[in-house]
């Protein structure tokens, strides 16, 4: 993350809006933010956090923090902060919050909003997530990019677990957390085991024994087949003859018969054919006929009913026209009036006008004396209110020259204060050096009673665990002499004559040695030299415990030094300040009566303020009298001037009256006046719109009625033209009933009663005529075929029966030869699906076991605490890089066994001990050293081309050496693409470092910000 701006308001010191640019900062690679205490430096890295994450490091929500973060003379904060993100985005974060007008400490809860840059616009976001953009965690944000004051150990002292978290979060660990990815690889693969072993068991039964023995048995039933088949074959031929046989003799019985039967239909069929004829002749000649009459019929009935309707239409239509003519005549008349009568309404119309306007004439004249009056009234109130003015400006006048010039209260008041501050500071200071001696008396303390010579305490344990040593070699060297001893007892005793000695061979003994039993003495000897053990542990432990005091003793001196610079640096700031003291009006040494001269000078200048407030309230008061004045004066004229156009007005109206005289009118009441032109402007209207709806209902039905009356003619018209079409038809159906010699035109209805399918009949003579030749030459034909043979029925049944039973031999041996066939191809496919389960087994167990193993190395996270640890040790090696540098080769970084920081102790053999027992300044050199190595990394991991970060305070803890070593060390940073803020009080510091900040405190202004 890059800072790009910062806008401040109403935060903390910062009352009056103060913009940072940082552009102009991180383009020098190192800059700071320096300031005295309490001048509002660490508030620009609080607005950052929170602006971003809605955190701070010093307030949290319990502790009221909206209301305590605003200035107190500010109702509103208001935080803007442009960055870069990892991704090279441009984004901007927004908070803002307002204190409740109504309760001074009720401050409303901050309102967010997130921006990016795209398109020369900021563009809002739909979410307030600064984790997103930033890439990380409030509490990792502040560990690596904004290092708050006081905070700068955190990473160091860390917990293992939370910093795995953290590592795990900066540099994306959890891509190496595999342990759920493995469980679910493992439950899926422990499922297809499962299903492969259930598919298995239904296969136990399919081998390849199986198979042969089924194969050996489908060749015997194969051969069992053959052999019924061609009995079959044999038969079948004798069968399929006779039975043809047999088939032409029933079949020639059978044709007979049903000839017989259409010999004795054929008289039906010719009747049938002679009355269809009829029916097709009649139905040709006549339907056209008939149904022309009947459509002229049905149409004439029609055309006459309609006309029927249309003329009862035109009657009514007729009788309509009538009446409306009658109307308009009676209506005549008074319409032809309507002109003067309309003139009359107007001029009712405008005296009603002008008796209005004479009410508001008479109303106008009252407002207007009575505005006169108020005119004087304001007018003695101003002059009042004049004069009290003026007698307040004096009195105001006269307290100035008793009242103190506020520059010279507020820089002696502020030279009183930080005297104050520096006496405490040194009270402290002396506390703590009386605490560190404190302490390094205790530890004195704790040496007496091992009453050593610190300078050569090392030699003497040394020699004492060299005599002991040299005792326990003695002493070992006796219990190896009597081992041999007993060694020789033993076999002494085992000898025996006839037997070989184990040590030379002999068989003959002749004089045994007799040694005494030594088991009693080796058990005293073992005790000695357990007794020397725990003498030696016992010294070492000492040892160790006293090198364990004495560098506790080394650091708390070094400490002491520190504290005692630090207490004689705050007395020389003491003296320099006390040379500072210039104004003569005044007493160094006595405070007291420079706070009564304040206090006398605050009370005149209430007193001034107060005539002040008094003087602006009374002005208020004139302005607010003179204001009245004029909107009295300007409506006294409005006055005037309705009452002038209301009295041309109604000389206007009276000119523009043409029947009637206003002076008839001008003593009467409106309401009388309103109610006759209402009654006449009614009239008028009425009869206006009733004329003009008699003329339009007369232009509406004129049209209609002659319409009507040519619906009527044309009705009339097609009656006479269907009457000669019917006679036409009469005389055709007379003259074809005369052709085709009938009496009546019934006869020819009840033929055509008898609705004959006529091509339906015919096809059905026809099948029958063509049925009747087809079946007598097929008879003739059979009885040719058939009169040199003869059939016998037993002879057929015999063969029948030996087919029947062949053929059920042929299903039976078939159907054994396709079941085995069947089963053996199915013995076959199961046999191939078992070799595939049986390889797919092997392939899953080998997976489980490969998976079991891989469970083991996930199992719990241990494979990103491992991960971690690399990252870790990785991080302890960029750091100590910088960390001998500052440390003058004395000191280095490592991380243990246990997943803990500790630190190696070149002074002191090398040996490591916790970093809780750093300096001050040894804690920051390292913590700077790791936050170094650790913004390295995660810039290598975002592959961003520059990195940031702050530190606030810490250079305090630092000798001039050591200053100049961290300010080099960060100077080299340039070169590496780092950006790295400073926030100092550290005088050295701000002399070397080419651009910063400069943060004043005013007491009107608040916190104000200056590039340097």
């Amino acid at each position: 993350m890059i800072p790009i701006q910062l806008t401040l308001e109403g935060l903390y010191s910062y009352q009056e809006r103060q913009k940072i640019d940082f552009e102009n900062l991180t383009e020098a690679g190192l800059f700071g933010i320096f300031g005295s205490v309490g001048s509002g430096k660490s508030s620009i890295l609080e607005a950052i956090s929170f602006a971003l994450y809605g955190e701070t490091e010093r307030l949290n929500a319990r502790d009221k923090r909206t209301y305590n973060m605003m200035n107190l003379k500010s109702n509103k904060s208001y935080i803007e902060f442009d960055f870069l993100n990892y991704e090279n985005k441009k984004f901007r974060a927004t908070r803002e919050f307002r204190r409740n007008s109504k309760n001074f400490e009720d401050v409303k809860t901050p309102t967010v909003t997130f921006y990016e840059w795209k398109n020369e616009n900021w563009i809002p976001l739909e979410h307030s997530n600064a984790e997103k953009l930033v890439g990380l965690s409030y509490a990792n944000f502040k560990r690596t990019i904004i290092i708050p004051q006081g905070q700068f150990k955190e990473f160091l002292e860390l917990g293992a677990t939370e910093r795995t978290n953290m590592m795990k979060e900066i540099f994306s660990l959890q891509r190496f957390d595999l342990q759920n990815n493995v469980s679910v690889l493992n439950a899926k693969n422990r499922s297809e085991l499962d299903q492969l072993e259930g598919q298995l068991k239904g296969f136990e039964e399919v081998n390849e024994e199986q198979i042969s023995a089924q194969k050996e048995h489908l060749k015997t039933e194969q051969q069992k087949f053959e052999e019924v088949q061609n009995v079959f074959r044999e038969t079948e031929e004798k069968y399929v003859k006779l039975k043809t046989l047999k088939d032409d003799f029933e079949m020639l019985h059978q044709k007979k018969s049903d000839f017989e039967k259409l010999t004795q239909q054929k008289s039906e069929i010719d009747i049938l054919e002679t009355k269809t004829e009829l029916y097709d002749s009649v139905f040709r000649i006549f339907t056209p006929l008939v149904s022309e009459k009947n459509k002229l019929a049905k149409e004439i009935y029609e055309q006459q009913k309609s006309k029927e309707q249309q003329f009862k239409i035109l009657q009514e239509t007729e009788i309509q026209f009538e009446n409306t003519k009658n109307k308009l005549s009676a209506i005549q008349p008074k319409y032809e009036a309507l002109h003067q009568s309309k003139i009359q309404e107007n001029d009712l119309s405008l005296i009603l006008q002008m008796l209005k306007f004479s009410d508001e004439i008479e109303t106008l004249k009252e407002r207007t004396k009575k505005g006169s009056e108020k005119v004087k009234e304001v007018e003695a109130n101003q002059k009042l209110i004049q004069n009290k003015i003026e007698e307040l400006s004096k009195n105001a006048e006269l307290l100035k020259p008793k009242k103190l010039d506020s520059n010279l209260l507020l820089n002696v008041g502020n030279w009183f204060s930080e005297r104050q501050k520096l006496t405490e500071t040194l009270q402290i200071q002396a506390g703590k050096i009386d605490s560190k001696k404190l302490e390094t008396q205790k530890i004195l303390d704790e040496l007496k009673p091992f009453k050593i010579n610190p300078e050569t305490f090392k030699n003497d344990f040394k020699t004492q665990i060299e005599t002991l040593e040299n005792q326990r070699k003695t002493i070992s060297e006796k219990r190896n002499h009597l081992e041999v001893q007993q060694k020789l007892a033993h076999f002494a005793n085992e000898l025996h004559d006839g037997e070989s000695c184990p040590l030379c061979g002999a068989l003959e003994h002749p004089n045994i040695v007799h040694f005494d039993d030594v088991n009693s003495e080796l058990n005293e000897i073992q005790k000695q030299i357990e007794q020397l053990e725990i003498q030696k542990e016992h010294i070492q432990k000492q040892l160790l415990e006293i090198e364990k005091i004495l560098d506790r003793k080394k650091i708390f001196e070094e400490q002491l030094k520190s504290e005692e610079e630090s207490l004689k640096q705050i007395q020389n700031n003491i003296d320099e300040h006390l040379k500072g003291f210039i104004w003569k009006e005044f007493s160094s040494e006595n405070q007291n009566d420079f706070e009564e001269k304040r206090q006398q000078s605050f009370s005149i200048e209430k007193q001034i303020d107060e005539l002040n407030r008094q003087i602006s309230l009374e002005q208020k008061n004139l302005d607010k009298e003179r204001e009245n004045l004029d909107s009295y004066n300007k409506a006294l004229e409005k006055f005037r001037l309705d009452e002038a156009k209301k009295e041309e007005q109604i000389k206007t109206n009276e000119r523009n009256l043409k029947v009637l005289e206003w002076s008839n009118y001008k003593e009467k009441v409106i309401v009388d006046v309103e109610e006759t032109y209402i009654k006449l402007a009614h009239s008028n209207l009425e009869t206006e719109q009733n004329y003009n709806q008699f003329i339009k209902e007369e232009k509406e039905i004129s049209p209609k009625l002659a319409e009507q009356k040519t619906i009527v003619h044309q009705l009339e018209k097609r009656i006479s033209e269907l009457e000669k079409e019917i006679s036409e038809n009469t005389n055709q159906i007379e003259k074809a009933l005369s052709e085709q010699q009938f009496s009546t035109v019934e006869e020819v209805y009840q033929i055509l009663a008898q609705e004959i399918n006529v091509r339906e009949i015919r096809n059905q003579i026809q099948q029958f005529r063509i049925q009747f030749e087809t079946l007598k030459n097929s008879i003739l034909e059979l009885e040719n075929k058939l009169k040199d043979f003869s059939f016998n029925d037993e002879e057929f049944l015999t063969i029948e029966n030996q087919f029947k039973t062949f053929e059920n031999d042929l299903k039976t041996a078939n159907d054994s030869v396709v079941k085995i066939a069947t089963e053996i191809e199915r013995l076959e496919k199961e046999f191939r699906k078992k070799e595939n389960l049986l390889k797919d087994l092997a392939l899953l167990q080998k997976r489980a076991e490969n998976l079991k193993i891989m469970t083991n190395l996930f199992k719990g996270a241990g494979f990103v605490q491992y991960v971690s640890s690399i990252y870790l040790r990785q991080l302890c090696d960029h750091a100590n890089v910088r960390f001998h540098r500052m440390t003058r080769n004395q000191l280095s970084l490592q991380f243990n066994e246990n997943n803990d920081f500790e630190i190696i102790d070149y002074l002191n053999e090398g040996r490591s001990r916790s970093v809780k027992t750093l300096s001050g300044g040894q804690a920051f050199q390292v913590s700077l050293s790791l936050a170094l190595a650790l913004a390295e990394s995660v810039q290598t991991n975002a592959q961003s081309e520059k990195n940031f970060f702050f530190i606030d305070e810490g250079f305090g803890t630092q000798d001039v050496e050591s200053v100049n070593i961290v300010f080099e060390t960060l100077m080299n940073l340039q070169k590496e693409n780092r950006i790295v803020g400073i926030i100092s009080h550290v005088e050295e510091l701000k002399e070397k470092i080419p651009v910063s900040l400069n943060i004043t405190k005013d007491e009107e202004k608040g916190s104000l910000i200056e590039i340097v």
